[in-house]
């Protein structure tokens, strides 16, 4: 086994202990329960929301999901792509309109997530229970008043974690959850809500997964005269996980203000399948994985001026191996490419695999807002980030950087307009340690400065149609192994910049008759992605590889997202929920590659001219179901857009039904899920094939 035995008997113990908690009862409803129920409502509800586009999943909409994880919830919205490498386990990164995964800002519970070894965020590894809502923006969130990365990225995905609540005189919330079926899933997990004083709350929650992983699949593969080159069924091996999530927290309130403090860790061993090549069935790597941060938050008003206080320890450990050097997709040319360019914490030595990782970040900010008038405020944010890489690699240069960055932005409203302008400085300044006789030297230092604007105009007098636009330059930095990796890394390496313009929107509507209440939101946009960081053959070499600024990718497309709630006769709602996307993403790199089987002006890898999504939902009496469906248009996994490298669309279907009961006190809710129902075929990344039909029996007890 992966982890240590004693992890499993721990989470037995603890979910033992839990089950006989006895509660805790007051005689009247503390005045603070009102108190935190308003705070809430204070915080989420600002006058701005609607300057930015967004799209949110949150309550029981979100619970209803066929959903495992935060990637899985995040393919129902428009304009985005995850890369899923299949499996319980298996990597899941996201796109948002085309930008690449490395301009997609992940926060949790406010704070940016962070991985300066190569700038994924794997959504894989954090899990729904906890989750209240997700919420997805492009260009940054509709609030000024947030810390100087919020204004950092081209998108940005926010996670918020479940607050307390305490109904009537209860002190004590708990609830367990028990999950199984395919790939030999088990997954139990439990939450424990206390009330500690009537200004203090606090949280824990548990979650640990196994799975073996094993599952069918179909490999065909079709010649470009039209043949069948071959056509087989297989068992996918070494996918197994197995995973312990932990997450304490507590809520506190004060007199016009709010703190928080978190910690999260999560542990894992699991395989990875890798890609199914050069009749390579099964593949030998594995990658341990230790993730441990620590966060706080503090936020007061004081009449007109407001503080926030964030601050963050990170610590991640990462230990990749694979020996199996004759199964190693390594000895494919295009996989070997791929690795580079999206994951290149691997390297290939002589004698197979066996590589450690450390990172470490640090990192506080503070923002101020003032109120000028009540309907115009300016903010000014400054935050500070450390981060250091370890590793047991020969040669490796142990990279430090220290990162500054200082926000001043705006938001008025004034008549029917609504308008945001921000202007963010970044400073970057690494440093290498190596042997002191070495003549390497560090990448130069960094300073950039963007800009953005948002604006919303309501041209009529009612409030139920908004045109809204944007405008957002901005950069990621090049990671530690696109400065710093044995043998790649290229410390000359500049930003990776993007553009962004944005036209749309919005429509709402409430109704008295069948159809209660609609919401259409449309947006036209235009990105540009310029000095792209891609990995490029070093000499004559097809297996030494350089990172290089050459790329250049233009993106225009159309989002689409329509929602209703339904009220079908008595006891019967209905919520439906529909997203359509349509890019072309054209990659401008190199003009002289435009012969046959060029890449110009080809349509980049594996970004779909159409796709969408559809959700209903519905609830009648105790009982509850949900259907959703995917689909993914024709797309290529290369910019040379010829027939080998041509993807076909897949689409997939899921299906839930959950019905509530009470025994004893306890609410019960059973739920079962089928995936895949139509039992599809695809392929979300070459090579990767994805599971066919799967079940899961989800039993939820709340005391």
């Amino acid at each position: 086994m992966f982890l240590n035995s004693r992890y499993l008997s721990l989470l037995v113990l603890l979910i033992l202990t839990l089950s006989v908690q006895a509660q805790n009862n007051n005689d009247l409803i503390s005045r603070l329960d009102s108190l935190q129920r308003l705070n809430e409502v204070t915080i989420v509800a600002n006058r701005y929301q609607e300057v930015i586009p967004s799209q949110k999943l949150s309550g029981d909409e979100l619970k209803r999901l066929n959903a495992h994880s935060v990637a899985d919830a995040i393919r129902y919205f428009s304009g985005v792509q995850i890369k899923d490498y299949g499996g319980i386990g298996g990597i899941k990164t996201v796109d948002i309109r085309s930008m690449g995964s490395h301009h997609m800002g992940v926060f949790y519970d406010g704070i940016q997530l962070g991985n300066a070894q190569n700038g994924q965020i794997d959504l894989g590894k954090f899990s729904l229970d906890n989750i209240e809502e997700i919420s997805l923006f492009n260009g940054q969130k509709s609030e000024i008043f947030q810390p100087a990365k919020d204004y950092g990225s081209a998108g940005s995905i926010y996670l918020r974690t479940r607050i307390p609540q305490f109904l009537g005189n209860k002190k004590t919330n708990l609830r367990g959850i028990f999950r199984t079926g395919s790939f030999g899933l088990v997954n139990p997990s439990v939450l424990w809500e206390q009330k500690i004083t009537p200004a203090i709350n606090f949280s824990y929650n548990i979650e640990y997964t196994y799975a073996h992983g094993k599952y069918k699949f179909r490999n065909r593969k079709v010649n470009p005269d039209g043949s069948v080159a071959w056509d087989t069924t297989a068992t996918r091996q070494n996918g197994q996980i197995y995973a312990l999530r932990q997450e304490g927290s507590l809520h506190g309130y004060i007199n016009q203000g709010k703190w928080n403090a978190k910690a999260y860790y999560y542990i894992s061993g699991k395989g990875i399948p890798g890609a199914i090549v050069n009749n390579v069935w099964e593949n030998a790597a594995k990658q341990w994985d230790q993730n441990f941060f620590a966060q706080t938050h503090f936020q007061k008003d004081f009449n007109k001026y407001s503080l926030m206080v964030n601050a963050k320890y990170a610590h991640d450990y990462m230990h990749f191996q694979n020996f199996d050097t004759a199964a190693s997709p390594f000895h494919h040319e295009k996989i070997l490419k791929e690795v580079i360019e999206t994951d290149s914490s691997w390297i290939l030595q002589s004698k197979g695999i066996d590589n450690y990782f450390w990172q470490k970040e640090f990192y506080i900010s503070v923002a101020n807002r003032y109120s000028i008038f009540p309907n115009w405020d300016v903010s000014l944010s400054s935050d500070y980030q450390w981060n250091s890489l370890d590793a047991s690699l020969k040669e490796f240069v142990y990279p430090r950087r220290n990162t500054a960055l200082i926000a001043a932005a705006t938001a008025f409203e004034w008549k029917r307009i609504k308008a945001m302008a921000s202007f963010l400085g970044t400073f970057v300044k690494d440093n290498i340690s190596r042997n002191p006789n070495d003549n390497s030297k560090t990448a130069p230092s960094k300073e950039e400065y963007t800009p953005a604007a948002f604006l919303t105009y309501q041209p009529f007098d009612s409030k139920n149609f908004l045109i809204r636009s944007f405008y957002k330059k901005i950069f990621r930095m090049p990671t530690f192994n696109d400065l710093y990796y044995t043998d790649i890394g290229n410390i000359h390496l500049r930003p990776e910049y993007t553009v962004q313009y944005n036209l749309g929107a919005l429509y709402t509507k409430k109704l008295n008759n069948l159809l209660k209440d609609i919401n259409i939101k449309a947006d036209i946009y235009y990105n540009e992605v310029t000095d792209k960081i891609v990995a490029v053959p070093k000499g004559n070499s097809q297996y030494r590889w350089m990172m290089m600024n050459i790329g250049k990718v233009k993106i225009k497309g159309l989002d689409i997202s329509c929602t209703g709630n339904w009220n079908l006769f008595k006891d019967l709602f209905i919520r439906t929920h529909i997203n359509y996307t349509y890019q072309k993403a054209q990659d401008y790199s190199d003009p002289s590659d435009n012969g046959d089987g060029g890449s110009y002006k080809g349509q980049i890898a594996y970004i779909p001219w159409h796709s969408g999504s559809a959700i209903i939902g519905g609830m009648y009496k105790d009982w509850d179901f949900n259907y959703s469906f995917i689909y993914v248009g024709e797309r290529y996994d290369n910019s040379s857009n010829i027939i080998e490298n041509y993807l076909q669309p897949w689409y997939t279907s899921d299906l839930s039904v959950g019905r509530l009961f009470s025994y004893k006190k306890t609410e019960y809710k059973i739920t079962l899920e089928v995936n895949n129902i139509l039992n599809q075929s695809y392929e979300v990344v070459r090579n990767y094939p994805m599971p066919g039909r799967n079940f899961k029996v989800i039993l939820r007890a709340t005391l």
